[in-house]
């Protein structure tokens, strides 16, 4: 290369990195300014960026939960025998029932008529003759089975007093296999545990590009974008101030909703926490992103509303679903748990209880797709 030609590619190479990180950034974080700016004066779109996710967080963690307690089951004892009294005291003493008196002469199916009871537990004849006599003595449980997974679960609770009260009772058919059952990361099985993680995912997931869709088609609905054509600044200057402003949007209301479940709910930091927040940086990126090209290429708030609700439903709503975030799994460890890293709920709530230490092979890959 000539001396002159290199002279000039060092001056075009020193003009260009002035631009890029002279003048160019500024531009951008002019633009970020400006947003942060109008949604910091606007009281509503505040609310909408940092309040309503934390609300969100707070009725869905609250009022969903996955644990069945005083649901109400009547009970007919055509026995009324010593053990058919304890075996419903067995059911009276569980927090899962609520132990409803139902007279012998009347239909169990007419409780499930008037909504009196999803449940009914009948006891035969003879009960505690054949339970003294280590006889099989088998009962009768009847269920409305219009709600699946009530009926499911209180299928699997009744199966579990009855097994409870024949090895009490001592019966000679008690299984030869007896297993010790120990929950690991969530011993309490508490819902609020399992679903805050989640809903702290969906909020980060839903506000943050709906505001970044609205504040984009509201410069082509309204015009104002012919003023960015007549001014200095790029196109991709203005672009990528958009989506840093709103990243910091969606990071500030990642820090406030981290506030409640640090304390509130209890969560705590399990291992090393540079997975979790590299991966919260790149997803709020995203989010962020996926918001202002929706804006773009639909220069109109409704619509563009409409298309960031379809596609959050798409990208959030059914991963969430598909991966255990609304019907919890019963699956604790394994190589099947490792799937759920292909899930942000999962991503979320692995990083709270189990800590990344555990998956970290299969965390980072998954971490960097999403």
């Amino acid at each position: 290369m000539a001396p002159q030609e290199y002279a000039f590619a060092t001056f075009s190479l020193r003009v260009a990195r002035h631009y890029f990180w002279g003048a160019g950034l500024r531009r951008i974080f002019a633009q970020s300014r400006k947003e942060l700016t109008q949604i910091i004066r606007d009281w509503r779109t505040l609310t909408l960026a940092l309040f309503l996710p934390l609300m969100l967080l707070f009725l869905l963690s609250s009022a969903l939960s996955l644990t069945v307690s005083n649901l109400p089951i009547i009970v007919q004892d055509l026995d009324d025998s010593p053990a058919s009294r304890d075996f419903i005291d067995a059911f009276r003493a569980s927090i899962t029932f609520s132990v409803v008196a139902w007279p012998v002469d009347k239909q169990p199916e007419l409780a499930f008529a008037s909504n009196a009871a999803p449940a009914a537990l009948i006891i035969p004849e003879h009960f505690g003759r054949d339970v003294a006599r280590g006889l099989d003595s088998p009962v009768q449980l009847l269920m409305d089975a219009s709600d699946a997974n009530t009926a499911k679960l209180v299928a699997g609770y009744s199966g579990q007093i009855a097994r409870a009260f024949h090895k009490q009772a001592g019966s000679s058919g008690a299984d030869p296999v007896q297993t010790a059952i120990r929950f690991w990361y969530n011993p309490g099985r508490s819902s609020e545990k399992f679903l805050a993680p989640a809903i702290f995912v969906l909020g980060l997931s839903m506000f943050p590009p709906l505001l970044a869709s609205l504040a984009m088609a509201k410069e082509g609905e309204q015009k104002t974008i012919l003023q960015v054509y007549v001014s200095s600044i790029s196109p991709h200057e203005f672009l990528l101030g958009k989506i840093l402003a709103f990243m910091a949007v969606a990071v500030a209301e990642c820090l406030l909703m981290l506030i409640p479940l640090f304390t509130y709910f209890g969560l705590s930091v399990a291992g090393d926490p540079a997975p979790f927040i590299i991966a919260t940086v790149l997803y709020a990126f995203c989010v962020a992103a996926f918001g202002t090209m929706v804006g773009a290429a639909i220069p109109n708030q409704v619509a563009a509303i409409q298309a960031i609700s379809f596609g959050g439903f798409l990208l959030v709503f059914l991963p969430h679903t598909a991966g255990g975030s609304i019907w919890q799994s019963g699956r604790i460890e394994g190589d099947i748990e490792q799937r759920k890293f292909a899930m942000e709920g999962h991503i979320e709530r692995e990083f709270h209880h189990r800590g990344p230490q555990e998956g970290r092979s299969c965390a980072w890959p998954w971490r960097l797709t999403f």
